[in-house]
């Protein structure tokens, strides 16, 4: 019998996690339960889980230090949990660690289709593989793209941005990671370089450039990549 994958859930309101730790159970994982970010350290050494799901802001440890201190010693995908209005801590958890963040309020389907890109992440690379999104088609290893079956020509710089987006395909990737990675950690802060960078990248692989569907903007944080393997 294959065993659950765990689901490891850090956050301070019962109803929440009452919430979480039921609609989650009810797709066949295990789950447990932490009201805050040292019980949940305590809990993940025993226990170690396939995810974690976090709220920001708890007692006694809150969810950017947490981010820290399991990315310290693990790479198990991170999902926070934040309120609106939080853009810029939204943007410090990722940078800290997290692997992608969820709006309160939130929708169970929103989480769990959350969690299915989280947990696919985890188990596999798309970088080498054959990225289909749309009419697109991206052989990100041989450095090759199409659209509707014609050649489209990217450059050496589209195809780095491109696979960084790849490496956290379905979750989003902030302004300062894409800068750092691709032009380097003296760029960081000069988020024009990615407008008009990604602005190229749809017009040549998006069917509607100026609403994409795949290349997404997450306001104030950075993009996401929404692509199925070919």
């Amino acid at each position: 019998m294959e065993a659950k994958q765990r689901i490891l859930v850090v956050d301070d309101e019962p109803q929440l996690t009452r919430v979480l730790r039921r609609s989650l159970m009810a797709k066949g994982y295990d789950v447990r339960i932490a009201g805050d970010g040292e019980f949940a350290l305590q809990t993940f050494r025993d226990w170690p889980p396939a995810l974690v799901i976090t709220d920001l802001a708890m007692p006694n440890m809150g969810g950017l230090e947490l981010c820290r201190r399991l990315r310290a010693i693990s790479e198990v995908p991170i999902i926070v949990l934040s309120v609106r209005g939080e853009e810029a801590t939204k943007v410090e958890a990722l940078d800290a660690g997290a692997d992608d963040y969820i709006t309160k309020p939130f929708g169970v389907g929103e989480l769990l289709a959350r969690v299915r890109v989280a947990l696919r992440h985890a188990t596999r690379s798309p970088v080498g593989q054959v990225l289909a999104f749309g009419g697109a088609k991206v052989d990100l290893q041989k450095r090759r793209a199409w659209r509707d079956g014609s050649e489209v020509r990217l450059t050496p710089l589209e195809f780095r941005l491109l696979t960084c987006l790849a490496k956290q395909l379905g979750m989003v990737v902030t302004h300062r990671q894409l800068l750092s990675e691709v032009w380097g950690p003296t760029h960081a802060e000069q988020t024009h370089y990615l407008r008009i960078y990604m602005k190229q990248l749809r017009e040549k692989l998006e069917a509607d450039p100026v609403q994409p569907r795949y290349l997404v903007t997450e306001t104030g944080v950075g993009y996401r990549l929404l692509a199925d393997e070919a």
